[in-house]
């Protein structure tokens, strides 16, 4: 049976056991009120400890932390705060692997805390603005813990059985959102060069930021965009209401834009309830190798901190600073360069740092997020540069072709030993 609290008479203590391990639905389907209350609360429980894999809310500071030890698979939005202070645990790993190891155990969950919808006519409530792994946590979880927020949109998709609610907080409080990001000149370079490689009838698979923002304002000319993606912004309202996107060519799901998680703002999400062209998708759908396989003209939009001279991209730490993640990113790179007409583009701004400093550099100053052997274009606002089937000599003219001006010369000192001997 369901226990009903309101926001102000949340006691998760009625429900979390000393050493706990939990499970917390992610960005802007963050339960803002569950997380309040376990920062409040968790230090009078001991021995907590939560995943989460990306924030934006801004609630978990360095502080919080004393009350629930975090991790998460990389420092993306306001969790880069805590790898600054190192209160933060990274597991490094896709996206696609976090539910399947929720499931097995590897990630512990004996209790889920995730954001739902109101319930439907038949008590089910949509999962709203996040999919990708809250269904695994909700599948694992001894206590499922739902905040019940009336402002989340209902979305097609993944849905939540009330009875699968053992402790519902029902609460009115506008969702997390993340306005778009403030475009520059060099993003839009950046962006144009990418869109050369999108024609009428692609599936896109983008995330959200600058890039992507710029990017998505190029293509209101495009006829018949479809979609399938990780994430979406607001740029997918304006590209379907421009008639863009319609989803009209896919071979699977024609018609309906597949997503994982709604990242934006009130008007994304006003526009995604009970809108029946938009089905929300765990990670199991939108980032399936057999499901991606089966999209033509794919093309896939990621992002880096820097590339090497023979293509390995970095996307997670510079030096000491932890600074994105693993993400999806290889799960669309793979997908995106072995659709048949389709791209996988990784674009980045050739420099950072004020300019200071080359993101096309001859040795990567942290992992490999996405191997050499998988990368198909790297674009920056000086041009693309297609390294797929190119050796690695050719590669490295092509890359230092598109680095700043500024770092050619020390780049081609740098290629001398790669251009003698071939590798």
């Amino acid at each position: 049976m369901t226990v009903v609290a309101t926001a102000g008479e949340v006691d998760l203590g009625r429900f979390l056991r000393p050493g706990d391990r939990i499970v917390i639905g992610q960005a802007c389907g963050e339960p803002t009120t569950l997380v309040e209350a376990l920062i409040e609360q968790g230090g009078t429980i001991g021995g907590l400890s939560a995943f989460i894999a990306t924030s934006f809310s801004g609630l978990f500071t360095p502080a919080a932390t004393d009350a629930c030890a975090l991790s998460s698979m990389g420092a993306i939005g306001a969790l880069r705060s805590l790898t600054r202070a190192h209160r933060l645990s990274v597991i490094p790993c896709h996206v696609s692997q976090v539910g399947p190891m929720i499931e097995a155990g590897i990630i512990g969950c004996d209790v889920a805390l995730v954001q739902v919808s109101p319930a439907d006519a038949n008590g089910d409530h949509s999962l709203g603005l996040i999919s990708d792994y809250v269904q695994a946590a909700v599948a694992r979880a001894r206590v499922v813990i739902a905040e019940v927020n009336e402002q989340v949109p209902y979305t097609h998709g993944e849905l939540l059985p009330a009875a699968r609610i053992d402790y519902a907080v029902p609460v009115s409080r506008p969702p997390v959102q993340v306005p778009p990001a403030r475009i520059t000149e060099t993003d839009e370079a950046i962006a144009r060069h990418a869109a050369a490689y999108i024609e009428d009838g692609a599936v896109l698979q983008t995330g959200v930021g600058a890039v992507p923002d710029a990017l998505l304002r190029l293509l209101r000319d495009r006829r018949d965009l479809g979609v399938h993606s990780g994430m979406l912004g607001d740029g997918l309202v304006d590209l379907i209401e421009a008639g863009a996107v319609t989803n009209a060519r896919k071979r699977i799901d024609r018609g309906v834009s597949i997503n994982g998680a709604l990242i934006g703002t009130r008007r994304l999400y006003e526009f995604a309830h009970r809108n029946p062209r938009i089905r929300m998708c765990a990670t199991s759908y939108t980032h399936d190798a057999a499901v991606l396989a089966q999209l033509d003209g794919l093309v896939t939009i990621n992002s880096a901190l820097e590339v090497d001279l023979t293509g390995q991209v970095n996307a997670e730490q510079s030096g000491p600073a932890y600074l994105g993640g693993t993400g999806g990113q290889v799960d669309f790179v793979r997908a995106g360069a072995r659709s048949p007409g389709g791209h996988a583009v990784i674009a980045l701004p050739a420099t950072a740092k004020g300019g200071t400093v080359s993101r096309i550099t001859a040795a990567l100053s942290g992992p490999v997020t996405t191997a050499r052997s998988d990368v198909d274009v790297i674009v920056t606002e000086f041009g693309a540069a297609e390294l797929r089937g190119r050796t690695l000599a050719e590669r490295a003219r092509r890359l230092i072709a598109v680095a700043h001006p500024g770092f050619r010369e020390d780049l081609e000192r740098a290629a001398h030993t790669i251009q003698r001997r071939g590798f």
